[in-house]
C-alpha cells in the first residue's frame, strides 16, 4: 500500500509555490501595508493632540483646579497660630425672629477682627436697627425646594439650614479660611476660647467638632456622635469644601431626617470623619433656673450656650438681656477662667466655697467634698420638659431640699480689670429661709455678716486649656462686711482643695 503523502504546512511561507502571487504584486501589497500604517499613525495622533477633545480637556482641568485649590490650602503655614479672621461664621437664623434675636449676636460679634453672615429665609423686615454696623451682614439662603423632604414631624428649614455650610464655602472661596463655624442666631459665643480650642486641630485635615445634647432623648433619637447645631458645629474648612461639593448629592439620600443637624452629621459620616467632641460646647437643651448646670460647668474652656430665650435671667435682678450682658461681660474680661470652678474651705468653720468664676461663689454650711460639687443641682428641665435623673446625658443630682444644708448664694453684680488681675464683685442673695434657719438649724446662715465677697484672679496661662485642671483659690480677710477671696491656676506641687486646706 503507497504512503500518503505529507500534508502541505499551514504557515503562509509554506504554501506550495504554484498558488504564491508574483513577486511585483507582493512588493506593492507591502507598500500599500505600510502607507496605511503611515496614515493611520498620523490620524492617530491628530485626534489626541487635537484641542476640539473638549470633555477630556475639562476634566482635566477641573482635576488641575482641585489640586491647585489644595495646593494654595495647604501652602498657608499650618505652624501660625489660628485667628478670629481664620474663622467663616455662618449664623442661621429667620427673617420673623431676627428683629428679637440679633440683640444676642450683638453681645459677641466683632466687626473688627470676624467675618462671616446671617443667613435668613428672607430679608429682614422693617427699617434697620441702630448700630446695624456692629452685627454680621445679611444672606439669604437658596431655594431648597427642590430637595425632598418627607418626615413628619420636622421642617423643612432643616434642608436650608444644612445647606449653609456648602453656601458659606462658596461665598468666601477659602481664602485664609481655616474653619467654618455653624451655630444659631440665639447662640451666645466666646471668640476668644473658641479660637483656644479650635487651635489644637491640625485644621488642614477634615476634622468636625462640637458637643451633643444634654438631653438623653435627644441624643438616642438623633445620635450621641453628633454635634448640636445650637450649641456649635466647627468645620475645618477640607471638611466644608468637601461637604460643598457633595452635600447637595447627600441630603437627597436621607429625605426622612428631622432637621439640618442629623443631614450634616449623616453626610459627614458619608465622608468618615468622626466628632471631636469639646465639652464647652453646649446646646443647652434645658429650661427653667440654668444655675446648676453654670454652677457646674465643666473644667474646660467655655465656648458656647443656646436656647437662651428659654432659661431664666442668669443673675438675679435683671431680666434676661440685661443679664447675657453682664455674662459676656465677664466672658470678655477673662475669657479661659470664664465659668471656671474652685473649691476651698474654712477648716475653723467648717464651711465650704463653691466658686464659679463670673457667675456665683456658693458657700455652704458644712464642708462638701469635690466628687459631691462636680454634679450639677438639677434645678432646670430638659427641652422636652423631663426632668428626672435619667433624662441627662451628665452627672447631675437632686436639689438641696434642706434648708439648714442649702448654701448661701453670692452672685456676680460687676466685674472689672486691675492691671492684669481680674477683679469680681460678688453680692449675698436675699434669702427667705435665713430667718427659718436661725429658728429651726440652730445656728446662723454661714457668712452672716458678709454682705460682698470680693474675689480676685490671676490670668491663666495659654496652654491651660491643653491640660485643664480646677483652679486653686484661698480665702483672705473680710474688712467692713467684704470678704476678699484668690483664685489662680493650680501650681505642679499643689494637691487641690481638700489635701490642701482639710489635711
Amino acid at each position: 500500500m503507497p504512503k500518503p503523502s505529507p500534508a502541505p504546512p499551514t504557515t503562509p511561507l509554506a504554501l506550495p509555490h504554484a498558488i504564491l502571487p508574483p513577486r511585483g504584486c507582493r512588493l506593492a501589497t507591502a507598500l500599500l501595508a505600510l502607507l496605511s500604517l503611515l496614515l493611520a499613525t498620523a490620524l492617530w495622533l491628530v485626534l489626541v493632540l487635537s484641542p476640539a477633545q473638549a470633555p477630556l480637556a475639562s476634566s482635566s482641568s477641573a482635576a488641575l483646579s482641585y489640586a491647585a485649590a489644595d495646593e494654595v490650602l495647604y501652602a498657608s503655614d499650618a505652624s501660625s497660630p489660628l485667628l478670629l479672621g481664620h474663622i467663616v461664621f455662618g449664623i442661621a437664623g429667620s427673617a420673623h425672629l431676627w428683629p428679637r434675636r440679633r440683640e444676642y449676636v450683638r453681645l459677641w460679634w466683632d466687626p473688627a477682627s470676624m467675618r462671616g453672615h446671617v443667613w435668613l429665609d428672607a430679608g429682614a423686615p422693617g427699617p434697620s436697627a441702630p448700630g446695624e454696623g456692629s452685627l454680621p451682614p445679611i444672606r439669604v439662603s437658596e431655594d431648597t425646594s427642590r430637595f425632598r423632604y418627607t418626615n413628619p414631624t420636622g421642617h423643612p428649614s432643616g434642608l436650608r439650614i444644612a445647606r449653609i455650610a456648602a453656601e458659606a464655602v462658596r461665598l468666601v472661596g477659602g481664602e485664609g479660611a481655616r474653619w467654618v463655624v455653624l451655630v444659631d442666631d440665639d447662640t451666645v459665643l466666646s471668640p476668644d476660647n473658641l479660637v483656644a480650642v479650635l487651635g489644637k486641630y491640625d485644621w488642614r485635615e477634615m476634622v468636625y467638632v462640637g458637643a451633643p445634647s444634654e438631653s438623653h432623648s435627644a441624643n438616642t433619637y438623633f445620635s450621641h456622635s453628633m454635634a448640636f447645631g445650637g450649641g456649635g458645629v466647627a468645620l475645618s474648612f477640607p471638611l466644608a469644601a468637601a461637604l460643598a461639593r457633595t452635600l447637595d448629592v447627600c441630603i437627597e439620600r436621607y429625605p426622612r431626617l428631622y432637621g439640618s443637624d442629623d443631614r450634616l452629621h449623616a453626610c459627614i459620616t458619608e465622608l468618615g470623619v468622626p466628632l471631636s467632641r469639646e465639652y464647652g460646647f453646649h446646646q443647652w437643651d434645658i429650661r427653667g433656673n440654668a444655675h446648676g448646670i453654670l454652677a457646674a460647668h465643666p473644667i474646660a474652656p467655655f465656648v458656647s450656650i443656646h436656647h437662651v430665650e428659654f432659661v431664666d435671667p442668669i443673675y438675679p435682678g435683671l431680666n434676661s438681656l440685661e443679664s447675657l450682658g453682664l455674662f459676656t461681660k465677664a466672658m470678655k474680661m477673662e475669657s479661659m477662667s470664664f465659668l471656671q470652678r474652685s473649691v476651698c474651705y474654712d477648716k475653723r468653720q467648717k464651711l465650704t466655697f463653691a466658686l464659679s468664676l463670673g457667675y456665683v461663689v456658693q458657700v455652704y454650711p458644712s464642708v462638701l467634698l469635690p466628687p459631691e460639687l462636680e454634679r450639677s443641682e438639677r434645678t432646670y428641665i430638659a427641652f422636652n420638659r423631663m426632668s428626672q435623673r435619667t433624662e441627662f446625658d451628665f452627672d447631675t443630682k437632686e436639689i438641696q431640699k434642706s434648708m439648714c444644708k442649702k448654701p448661701v448664694l453670692f452672685f456676680l453684680k460687676d466685674v472689672w480689670n486691675d492691671g492684669n488681675i481680674t477683679r469680681g464683685s460678688y453680692i449675698r442673695s436675699s434669702d427667705r429661709d435665713d430667718l427659718k434657719r436661725k429658728v429651726f438649724c440652730f445656728r446662723s446662715p454661714p457668712l452672716h455678716d458678709i454682705d460682698e465677697i470680693q474675689v480676685s484672679a490671676s490670668p491663666l496661662s495659654k496652654q491651660w486649656h491643653l491640660a485643664p485642671r480646677r483652679l486653686c483659690s484661698a480665702v483672705e480677710e473680710s474688712i467692713n462686711g467684704t470678704l476678699f477671696m484668690f483664685v489662680r491656676q493650680c501650681g505642679r506641687g499643689t494637691f487641690g482643695s481638700a489635701s490642701d486646706s482639710l489635711d
